[in-house]
């Protein structure tokens, strides 16, 4: 196991200056983002441009959950485009990193402020009489804190169900739980707690919710046998 560490250290040690690399070469609308998931809560290990505001130190993102989530199985994601809070639209790529035994434990992700280029060519299409832009770009929001990325994930949750929490049935409840864990929300520490004090509920029955979602979904009970996801819109979140 030591040397499995050592081995992901030197990865990251060898990636940190084709992170200034790429971002050098692509200027200030490119910001890259070098995170280690094996601490969920602080994963930025490197940083270099500020398209997203992201800080050495700072969590990972709703990608990096979902990298989590599906493990093994996690795959690159490329050209996927969401829109800041602030309106910045932003394409973005995340790689996945894997040691010598094929297991995930970071990414090396690019992003790349797109706005201008986006409002150049809805000009172009106006002036030659069609549509153009990316209105409906996902907004996605950003924070060093890993608490602002959860609280992000489960209101998106609710508003995709159109109800609040003492709103939904007992199997939208488990609905509800399932997608959060396939996002990853779970993988990260005290998220529990956190998800059960935003519901108004008792750690005990996130527990109990989480428990019962898992199952069900094991079973196929739930509709969502095997490794399908129950997220309608896998993209939306920058690395």
């Amino acid at each position: 196991m030591e040397s499995r560490e050592t081995e992901r250290d030197a990865i990251l040690r060898a990636l940190t200056p084709v992170v200034d690399g790429i971002a050098a070469t692509f200027g200030p609308v490119c910001e890259v983002v070098l995170h280690d998931y094996r601490r969920p809560e602080k994963s930025v290990v490197a940083v270099a441009g500020s398209v997203t505001g992201r800080t050495v130190g700072g969590a990972m993102s709703e990608i990096g959950m979902r990298v989590l989530a599906r493990g093994g199985d996690a795959v690159d994601e490329l050209n996927y485009v969401t829109r800041t809070g602030a309106g910045r639209l932003v394409k973005s790529s995340t790689m996945v990193l894997r040691d010598s035994t094929g297991a995930v434990f970071g990414a090396l992700c690019v992003n790349v402020d797109v706005t201008e280029v986006d409002r150049v060519q809805g000009l172009l299409a106006a002036l030659a009489g069609a549509a153009g832009g990316r209105a409906d770009a996902p907004v996605t929001t950003f924070g060093d804190d890993i608490d602002s990325v959860v609280d992000a994930l489960l209101d998106d949750r609710l508003r995709r169900q159109g109800q609040t929490w003492a709103g939904l049935d007992r199997s939208r409840r488990l609905t509800l739980f399932r997608s959060l864990d396939e996002r990853g929300v779970f993988a990260v520490r005290r998220a529990i707690e956190q998800v059960a004090a935003r519901l108004g509920i008792s750690r005990a029955s996130a527990y109990s919710y989480l428990s019962q979602a898992r199952a069900a979904h094991e079973s196929g009970a739930d509709g969502t046998e095997g490794t399908g996801s129950t997220d309608d819109n896998p993209e939306g979140a920058h690395p």
